[in-house]
């Protein structure tokens, strides 16, 4: 068991993964057996590419190093950006953690979901987005599966920024993940200043998209696309929603190592997550930090890695194409 270990945050200090893992430093060192120290090395460059290109080339396989990723790491390998030069082929997966998110409308489109869909299918809507190939794109798909003509401007500089043009009037469908729904949307919503249309859900450990536990009472995309079509979706759209959506999503955030570690060091490290995240201590800690999800850990966050992650080449083509002629974007 190593003494220390060092692990490589592609992001700068004090940003969402930077807090994340290191609220997770704690809880794996004192369940890891032999309490190793545990190094946060952040690596901030490219979005997280140029940290997770170092870690691939140079990481020692002892298992005395691991990295944490994000959306915005495991979506640049998926759409094979030019600039990545790492693999998840070549890494494991100790721990996931999940988040959730919301799309919301303009009141002025409806008084409920229903209403607002059925408008949004004879009107263009603006949606104020930081990229369209960001967290934002399985939102995008959602939304042109459900017919809605959706212009999506880009530039934002995060997705708080979003949220302003949508209060402001700008915009006039936002999203916002589950932290940010609870702090500032919700107060929307009571006030009557913004209508929920349809959380995205979270997947299960059998890999099926249900109600996310933040938003009980809201029905998923899924569930609105079969009330609306009678059936569930299909096709190559679906397709890239479900995996954007789940390595976005349910797998927002990721402790991995190389995969040839190992085999029973990478099995203490998962153990040591497992010994922690189902108590009640752990649950109370995290619930600032994660909300109400639970971490996804060892052998199902690896299948959901490994089922989100490939992105066969038909439906890849598909996205470009779509890309292209919906939204001008080219990946």
């Amino acid at each position: 068991m190593p003494d220390t270990i060092r692990w490589t945050i592609p992001f700068g200090v004090g940003g969402g993964t930077d807090v994340w893992a290191r609220f997770f430093t704690t809880w794996m060192s004192e369940n890891i057996q032999g309490n190793p120290t545990l190094v946060i090395d952040n690596v901030p460059g490219g979005g997280s590419i140029n940290g997770s290109n170092l870690f691939a080339m140079r990481a020692d396989s002892d298992g005395s190093q691991w990295i944490g990723t994000s959306a915005s790491t495991q979506y640049p390998a998926m759409l094979q950006d030019r600039r990545v030069r790492y693999s998840y082929d070549d890494w494991t997966p100790i721990l996931a953690t999940p988040t959730g998110g919301v799309v919301y409308a303009q009141p002025g489109l409806g008084d409920s979901a229903e209403e607002v869909l059925n408008a949004v299918t004879n009107q263009r809507v603006k949606f104020a987005v930081q990229s369209h190939t960001g967290l934002e794109l399985p939102v995008l798909i959602a939304l042109d599966l459900l017919g809605a003509d959706v212009q999506a401007v880009s530039g934002m500089r995060s997705r708080g920024e979003g949220r302003l043009a949508f209060e402001r009037g700008e915009a006039d469908i936002d999203f916002q993940t589950t932290s940010a729904y609870f702090s500032s949307v919700e107060p929307l919503v009571e006030s009557g200043r913004a209508v929920p249309l349809f959380s995205l859900g979270v997947l299960n450990d059998s890999g099926e998209i249900v109600r996310d536990p933040a938003f009980p009472d809201l029905p998923t995309f899924n569930e609105v696309y079969e009330t609306l079509h009678g059936e569930a979706p299909s096709g190559p759209a679906a397709e890239a929603y479900r995996k954007f959506f789940a390595s976005g999503f349910t797998l927002q955030k990721l402790i991995l190592l190389p995969n040839d570690a190992p085999q029973a060091l990478i099995q203490e490290y998962r153990e040591a997550a497992q010994r922690f995240v189902d108590t009640e201590a752990f649950k109370d800690a995290a619930m600032a930090q994660l909300g109400p999800y639970t971490p996804v850990v060892g052998e199902v966050v690896e299948q959901h890695l490994q089922e989100a992650m490939s992105l066969d080449d038909a439906t890849r083509q598909w996205l470009v194409e779509w890309l292209l002629e919906q939204h001008g974007a080219r990946i």
